[in-house]
């Protein structure tokens, strides 16, 4: 029989979206600013341009304008890998035996096999538009430090890149990768920076976090000449960036007449989440439509289900803005679990307001095992291996479409594939020989990590 639906739904390219959508616009009571820890004040422009490309500072501060037009030189990158596809997981729907219909947008298809790409093509550009001669970052699993090394070397930037140190021992083929386009990979904590030290002389043989990364990150940009740092995600910048994939799914499903009633993203800093729900979020706050968001986090870093709605620093060295979000507190260094882009002690500040004001409805945290059954169903399939942090989104998908096999509903369902594991080997060799574990964070751990929030007057 004939299916209206195609497999893919790709947009054309003329449809590729000219401008991105800035969420807080829409917004009816923005997030809380980003506060200097100095002064206690909100941070002003000039001192987020001390940090961030201008162009990014202004970007990260404008809560006005719905609409920001998308440059050209950015646009011609987009077009060698937009519009991403859109899926419908018939196999996937037989497998379960369900009546609802899955979707997933699908970002893994260029080489950094991630969404992230979307905001390093735009953060590398409004560097060297503004003649910078280098870039520092972190990076978690390697997604975005691959994607910006791509990025930069499109620019022709120099670029180092502080990577967790358990993930670059988990994941050598990615420190590879961005070697192979020109990164300079120093796994994190290392002793090329104050912070660094700091934190190896606490603890010898730390494997590192998100926060750490970003601190040393942070101090060499600081300490380096027309230097500034980039990241990949949890700032509103990078968001906005990422808007793109929920402004083509939005435009893919309204070509096929459908809209989906639950909508499902894995949540580590936000950039994925965001990115695919803003344009739908821009119904549900306008009030045109009512779809149900669900945030999936792994158990054993559990900022939305389990931390605090504070203000906090971004990094573990504590040099950083303060922003308000969803946190475990700075000092909090999650286990090695091969989700390694999911493993950071809060939530983007944007995500955090939405989920704090009920706009997203649920998060969800699940376990490291949990999820990778759920990848290796999907991937049987789909014919796709996801990446660990995708396939937080796909296991609660699965559950979903569960739920509608013993209901009857014939639901909607769509989540954001985010990208590929093909460079995480390692996990699914782990996983099939039976010696991957799992760690849920005691209350004593969180407590622990929580003292670590700063005192606000």
């Amino acid at each position: 029989m004939k299916r209206r639906i195609p497999y893919r739904t790709f947009l054309k390219p003329e449809q590729l979206p000219k401008c991105w959508y800035n969420i807080k616009a829409d917004m009816k009571e923005l997030p809380p600013p980003l506060i200097n820890p100095a002064t206690m004040r909100p941070v002003s422009l000039d001192e987020l341009s001390s940090i961030f490309a201008d162009e990014l500072a202004r970007q990260e501060l404008n809560c006005t304008d719905r609409f920001i037009e998308i440059p050209n030189d950015i646009l011609e990158y987009y077009e060698t890998y937009r519009p991403s596809p859109l899926i419908r997981a018939y196999n996937l729907e037989r497998r379960l035996q369900t009546p609802a219909r899955i979707y997933y947008k699908f970002e893994g298809g260029n080489t950094s096999g991630s969404h992230k790409l979307n905001s390093a093509v735009a953060q590398a550009y409004y560097a060297k538009r503004q003649g910078l001669s280098s870039l520092t970052t972190e990076t978690g699993a390697g997604q975005w430090g691959t994607a910006l090394a791509m990025a930069c070397a499109h620019f022709n930037l120099p670029l180092t890149v502080y990577m967790v140190k358990i993930s670059a021992l988990q994941k050598p083929h990615r420190k590879a990768v961005i070697e192979s386009f020109g990164g300079k990979v120093i796994p994190s904590p290392s002793t090329t920076t104050a912070v660094g030290r700091k934190i190896l002389s606490a603890d010898p043989n730390s494997g590192g976090s998100l926060g750490c990364a970003i601190s040393e990150a942070v101090e060499t940009a600081a300490n380096t000449p027309n230097c500034r740092y980039v990241l990949g995600s949890v700032l509103d910048q990078v968001l906005l960036h990422q808007s793109v994939i929920g402004l083509e799914a939005k435009a893919a499903m309204d070509s096929l007449d459908e809209y989906p009633d639950i909508i499902i993203g894995c949540a580590g800093g936000g950039s994925n989440l965001g990115g695919l729900i803003c344009a739908y979020m821009g119904d549900k706050l306008n009030k045109r439509a009512h779809p149900h968001f669900i945030a999936v986090e792994p158990d054993s870093c559990p900022s939305l289900t389990r931390g605090q709605y504070a203000y906090d620093f971004c990094d573990a060295g504590r040099i950083t803005p303060l922003a308000r979000m969803y946190t475990l507190g700075s000092g909090f260094v999650p286990s090695g679990i091969h989700a390694g882009g999911l493993r950071y002690h809060g939530m983007s500040p944007i995500i955090s307001k939405l989920y704090h004001d009920g706009h997203i409805d649920e998060a969800r945290a699940v376990s490291q095992t949990s999820v990778f059954d759920a990848a290796m169903e999907f991937s049987t399939a789909e014919g796709i291996l996801p990446a660990p942090e995708s396939a937080h989104a796909i296991k609660v998908a699965i559950d979903e479409a569960k739920k509608c096999r013993e209901s009857g509903e014939r639901r909607v369902i769509l989540f954001n594939l985010t990208g590929t594991g093909y460079f995480d080997m390692s996990a699914y060799i782990q996983y099939h020989a039976k010696e991957m574990t799992n760690h849920s964070p005691s209350d004593e751990e969180l407590c622990a990590g929580l003292k670590s929030l700063p005192k606000l007057s």
